[in-house]
């Protein structure tokens, strides 16, 4: 067994003894690993989670995991002549990718729900249902790379830096870096992608890709979070850096750090963001650009994959990202234990968000390792 040829998912046996779990969204992307990898002659087995309300998602576009997109990865399934199994997750999305989102919010935070959805659904769950199953791995569609070096599996970014998914995937542990592979991730751009799926003649070929947050209907998050949690958008005072009032908000669950439309105020003489929110008071604290700037964050439930243990040196020089949209910047990490840390950027940052990531990169390369979460913006 161990002097057979790596096939090309890195492991050493021949394609037909091999059986892949693809984690299936109904999109595009998971429907080309699964038809590319069925064609390679892999034992390949389809599984799309139902996340939430079958009923209320049946025709909703720009999503993932509902009625629509179970119904399409099925008809992909059939198309390529491999098994397919739906499982329902609805009760296990809500209580630990919805909840948090909605009580994130009423604590004034930014939060990231898909990449709670990968860490505790997609790579927890589903992951441990793939062993089940007796996969030898699970592949994915998204846009991120799986490279071996001299300590084991890497993480490193796409090949296609607009279609890079490595901020929402920065908590992806060793163990289960070991089981995952990536197989678009080497892939120049998404008309590849698309390219591949008009070949297999797969019905999905011209599907859009997904946009919105998938629970949260036209990227309402106020709707949502006032459904979750009734009484939650209950208004309040806008007011200045010195607590004088200049205005009163609809509640604060409709704004955000670094918000600078749709505040309703007007005659201060210059530009105002938001730059703190105090749920506690109901207060949404408003100042200059300048008041935004945020140089040291402070980062916790950190995920390190360095080769080295984390906390094992002062400090780490390394680049970070504090929102998805942002390029990386140069910063130094100072750890606090195995899991905390203070991040010092060298040129600091607008709107630096409690809740959001803050993802690590190498200065030089493509690897990435690791992240946490930011757990006070200022």
């Amino acid at each position: 067994m161990l002097d057979h040829p790596l096939n090309s998912l890195g492991l050493p046996k021949p394609p037909s003894e091999t059986r892949v779990v693809v984690a299936m969204s109904g999109g595009v992307d998971s429907s080309v690993v699964a038809a590319v990898l069925k064609d390679e002659g892999y034992d390949v087995v389809g599984v799309t989670l139902q996340l939430y309300d079958h009923g209320a998602a049946l025709a909703k576009k720009g999503a993932c995991c509902a009625g629509r997109d179970i119904h399409d990865a099925r008809r992909v399934a059939e198309a390529m002549g491999f098994p397919h199994y739906v499982l329902d997750y609805e009760n296990t999305f809500r209580e630990a990718v919805i909840e948090e989102f909605a009580d994130a919010y009423l604590a004034g935070a930014t939060p990231v729900p898909c990449i709670r959805c990968n860490e505790r659904v997609k790579f927890k769950d589903l992951l441990a249902t793939a062993r089940d199953l007796d996969a030898d791995c699970m592949a994915t569609g998204h846009y991120i790379q799986r490279k071996m070096g001299a300590a084991g599996a890497e993480l490193h970014c796409a090949a296609d830096a607009n279609r890079d998914q490595s901020y929402f995937l920065f908590s992806t542990t060793p163990e289960q870096l070991d089981y995952l592979r990536f197989p678009l991730g080497h892939l120049q751009s998404k008309a590849e992608t698309r390219a591949l799926a008009a070949r297999y003649g797969l019905p999905v070929a011209d599907k859009p890709d997904s946009q919105d947050i998938c629970f949260v209907p036209n990227g309402n998050y106020a709707a949502v979070i006032e459904k979750l949690r009734p009484g939650a958008a209950e208004p309040g005072e806008i007011v200045d850096l010195d607590g004088r009032v200049v205005g009163q908000h609809r509640g604060v669950i409709h704004y955000t750090i670094g918000q600078r439309k749709g505040l309703g105020i007007g005659g201060l003489g210059e530009p105002v963001y938001v730059v703190r929110l105090d749920p506690d008071l109901r207060r949404v604290v408003v100042g200059p650009k300048a008041a935004l700037s945020t140089r040291v964050i402070p980062v916790r439930e950190i995920n390190w994959l360095g080769d080295a243990p984390f906390d094992s040196q002062a400090k780490w020089h390394v680049n970070v990202k504090v929102r998805s949209t942002r390029p990386p910047r140069p910063a130094v990490i100072r750890p606090v234990s195995a899991t905390e840390a203070e991040v010092e950027l060298l040129d600091p940052e607008d709107g630096v968000s409690a809740g959001q990531a803050c993802v690590f990169y190498a200065t030089e390369g493509s690897r990435i390792l690791g992240g946490g979460w930011i757990w006070r913006g200022r």
